[in-house]
């Protein structure tokens, strides 16, 4: 019997809506991988957040983490690997703090890869953590940035909302629903 090929699932939302955790939950519920955020190593590893020049790379990193992580879940016959965040956002945030648009198609041509996009609602509580979170008046900007972005693409959306084990439940349904 042929192995299918390892589907890529997209979490994507503003600043802690809790992708990390989900994602990490999710490929551990559906025996998948998990592709931590490019963003938050670099911003680990530098000791600071990313200038203008830096941005492609990191689109590309993540970009890179992902295929990685494909390669790897084909070789485990693993059938998921859910990636905590997209080039999207790299972009979104590029607009956002440098006035950047230049990362979009790029962004847009790599999002077509995802077997589907799960949309975080910024509805949980902003916690502050180190210098990669701008505060809470940004969660709302990026995510309408984000949602016109994802329906300009055409992109089939997910809505991910609520708090603890309801947010978990919604998102757990969506991939049981549209890919198993």
């Amino acid at each position: 019997m042929a192995q299918t090929k390892p589907k890529l699932i997209c979490l994507i939302g503003a600043e802690c809506t809790g992708k990390t955790t989900l994602a990490q939950s999710l490929a551990e519920e559906f025996s998948g991988r998990w592709v931590p955020e490019r963003l938050r190593l670099f911003c680990d590893a530098m000791g600071r957040t990313p200038l203008r020049h830096e941005q492609t790379d990191l689109l590309e990193q993540q970009a890179r983490n992902e295929m990685s992580a494909l390669e790897e879940a084909a070789h485990h016959q693993q059938d998921y690997v859910f990636c905590d965040t997209a080039p999207l956002l790299t972009a979104v945030y590029s607009e956002f703090v440098f006035g950047d648009t230049s990362l979009y198609a790029r962004a847009h041509e790599l999002h077509t890869r995802y077997a589907m996009t799960l949309v975080l609602e910024p509805d949980l509580p902003w916690i502050a953590d180190g210098m990669q979170r701008d505060g809470a008046h940004v969660q709302r900007p990026i995510h309408e940035r984000i949602m016109s972005e994802l329906k300009n693409m055409g992109c089939l959306l997910y809505p991910v909302a609520g708090t603890g084990s309801s947010r978990a439940s919604v998102a757990r349904a969506a991939v049981q629903a549209n890919l198993l």
